[in-house]
């Protein structure tokens, strides 16, 4: 397969920082990019309540949907309550809004935040967890509650399947040439993002655009299990945060 690229945006919420989001929204929209947005649905994260509430954001929300942008359930209040996090499918931490937790509680946080999504119209197709952590559990929550089953996360060079759902890899959190071919996502925090960031996104785009795809271009019908080649890109991946230390 030939390199393609695809990028995510994470904490997307009536409280995030408008004039970001804005500019980003403006950028991708003239390199015709159509990212994956990510919405946090009952936010009481303190470190992503960076705006009083906007109330137009849902109908903002409906607009990414009308141009073709992705809608990803995004946790639920993005509130960290476990450090079980490296027991996860994905370990890429150790805090976690999901993994650790009884089935009952993923149950709910899940049904809760997919029926908040959909009564503003806005019905999501994929989910990607608080801290990139989740479980098993959070997986039979999302096939109980929602009719989600493709989810944007974990370590690979091109989608999968797993437990009848389909992981959609994501890698990096800044866009990078990559030495391989693969499918690369590169999620960003707009809320976070300072003039260097907009500027070094905005030089690779000019670059590379013709490189990207949206997520709904993805098809999943033909995705099959993980390789042997990706298994062990995801082993040596997790053994070298642990070498580091990386997992607070």
């Amino acid at each position: 397969m030939n390199t393609i690229f695809l990028i995510r945006l994470d904490d997307a919420s009536p409280f995030m920082d408008c004039r970001k989001w804005q500019r980003i929204e403006d950028m991708l929209d003239r390199f015709h990019i159509r990212p994956l947005v990510g919405i946090i649905p009952a936010n009481i994260d303190p470190d992503t309540i960076i705006e009083p509430e906007d109330p137009q954001f849902w109908d903002k929300a409906h607009r990414w949907k009308q141009k073709g942008w992705s809608i990803a359930l995004h946790g639920y209040n993005h509130v960290i309550v476990s450090t079980d996090g490296m027991k996860g499918i994905n370990p890429f931490w150790c805090r976690s809004e999901f993994a650790g937790l009884p089935l009952e509680v993923q149950r709910e946080k899940i049904g809760k935040g997919y029926s908040i999504l959909k009564e503003h119209g806005v019905e999501p197709e994929y989910f990607f967890a608080t801290s990139h952590t989740f479980d098993e559990y959070t997986l039979e929550a999302l096939r109980a509650e929602t009719d989600i089953r493709v989810i944007s996360d974990t370590i690979a060079l091109k989608p999968y399947e797993y437990k009848g759902f389909v992981f959609i890899p994501q890698i990096i959190g800044h866009c990078v040439k990559m030495p391989v071919r693969g499918l690369f996502t590169f999620c960003f925090h707009p809320n976070e993002m300072d003039d260097r960031a907009f500027a070094r996104l905005e030089s690779f785009l000019e670059k590379h655009h013709q490189a990207f795809m949206s997520f709904d271009e993805i098809d999943v019908s033909k995705v099959t299990k993980a390789s042997m080649a990706d298994l062990m890109i995801r082993k040596c991946f997790f053994a070298y945060r642990k070498l580091r230390g990386i997992a607070d």
